[in-house]
């Protein structure tokens, strides 16, 4: 009884990783495409640390809680938390034209953020995937 509790746990378990896994997939093809002429990328921690090495103009928007920003955050960040009522009204206060790089502590709230940002017409987004989570700023590309 015990061992066919335990496989059904498993059994389920795997369903719905598996389920996760192809529903994150296809919400990111779709987000991640971009319109002629913009660009909007999902990148590991090593890929946004090269980005933001050979792209210094980059504005940097931390979407996290000011409370998570405060216990650390990318270099030269922005907090405008996802969860303000006004975030659309401030991150439309950004430059549109130069490259922004968004994230978040794990990679959802900022994959909303991506979508807000696509609305709002910045041309240049970058996400980094799995959020502040992933990022390591000695990683080489």
């Amino acid at each position: 009884m015990i061992l066919r509790t335990l496989m059904w746990t498993l059994i389920t378990f795997a369903v719905i990783a598996a389920l996760w896994f192809w529903y994150e997939g296809s919400w990111d093809r779709r987000l991640f495409s971009a319109a002629p002429g913009c660009t909007c990328a999902n990148l590991n921690g090593g890929q946004a640390n090269a980005w933001l090495q050979a792209h210094p103009e980059t504005q940097v928007l931390d979407v996290r809680s000011s409370g998570e920003y405060a216990d650390g955050a990318l270099p030269g960040a922005v907090n405008l938390s996802i969860g303000d009522p006004a975030f659309e009204a401030k991150a439309g206060a950004l430059d549109k034209n130069k490259p922004v790089l968004v994230y978040c502590a794990g990679g959802y709230r900022s994959r909303k953020a991506v979508a807000v940002l696509k609305e709002l017409g910045f041309r240049n987004i970058q996400h980094i995937h799995r959020g502040y989570m992933s990022w390591k700023p000695d990683a080489r590309p």
